[in-house]
């Protein structure tokens, strides 16, 4: 579901108390501000409760003011609150290696507004994407990378990040293995994107490696990085059937396919504020 243009977005989640839901509501009714777009979900496992609100605002409505009185109203509930302009776009800078779809795909439904961002910078490891990210006008930093002194590499890296102001970094198939500090640093705000096959199958040429094993089923999986190599929490999956007439690069196209789209699909819930995280799992609303 596409967000509107008019409306701001509440995010909170606190402690499973009795009220939660009342607190929120009726504190956005009290203002005047009208919901166009509520879910809740209640984690029974972890006791922790989470909403996420869109409303439009009333003639007059002062954020500041708004702020304080819900910091108010959910202090006794401990819950903790974000709340998110209209029109607003985050600053993205895109991580990649050699393959194009992810990159193209993401640049190309920024383009046309269906990915309410602004690409603020590409960075690879490789200089072969560099066309791409200048007929978009994005500058392209290639930081080649040498395995004998990674993180003069990776300093490189974080220096873009932190000079450009990006609130989200993509690894849209960026081939490398990111440190554990640099992983730190990035903690719930980078996405990655890689293939999901059952059974799973490691290293080199995966989709021949399944093509050998007849699987019937190819996916791909985005998650939030963190220290376990693709073992973040998941906040997009999406799969395809296929069957005995696929070949190696048939499900290499097919995997291309699902990539590009469950990486888009779990951007797009990032940037609407859609995604909490939930100790090792994540709550999607």
């Amino acid at each position: 579901m596409s967000r509107a243009p008019d409306t701001w977005i509440l995010t909170a989640d606190c402690p499973s108390v009795l009220g939660t839901v009342d607190a929120v509501t009726r504190y956005l009714f009290e203002q005047g501000c009208y919901v166009t777009e509520h879910h809740s979900f209640d984690d029974r496992l972890s006791s922790r409760f989470f909403i996420r609100v869109e409303f439009r605002q009333p003639e007059g409505f002062d954020e500041s003011s708004f702020r304080a009185g819900l910091a108010q109203r959910g202090e006794s509930f401990g819950m903790i609150f974000e709340l998110t302009s209209p029109n607003y776009r985050p600053k993205v800078v895109i991580m990649v290696s050699k393959a194009d779809h992810c990159l193209n795909d993401l640049l190309y439904r920024q383009r046309i507004n269906q990915l309410s961002m602004d690409v603020v910078a590409v960075v690879s490891n490789h200089p072969d994407l560099e066309p791409l990210a200048r007929w978009h006008d994005i500058p392209y930093y290639h930081f080649p990378l040498d395995p004998h002194d990674k993180p003069a590499q990776e300093a490189r890296v974080m220096k873009v990040i932190e000079d450009t102001g990006a609130e989200l970094v993509v690894l849209a198939r960026y081939m490398q293995v990111l440190s554990p500090e640099l992983c730190r640093k990035l903690d719930g705000k980078a996405i990655n994107i890689h293939h999901s096959l059952l059974p799973g199958f490691k290293g080199a040429k995966p989709y021949h490696q399944a093509y050998n094993k007849g699987v019937k089923l190819v996916g791909a999986t985005a998650h939030y990085i963190n220290n376990d190599l693709d073992e973040g929490p998941i906040i997009a999956q999406g799969v395809e059937v296929v069957d005995h007439s696929h070949y190696p690069e048939d499900l290499i196209a097919k995997g291309r396919d699902i990539e590009g789209l469950t990486l888009a699909r779990a951007v797009g819930y990032h940037i609407e504020r859609r995604v909490f995280l939930n100790a090792n799992r994540t709550v999607v609303l």
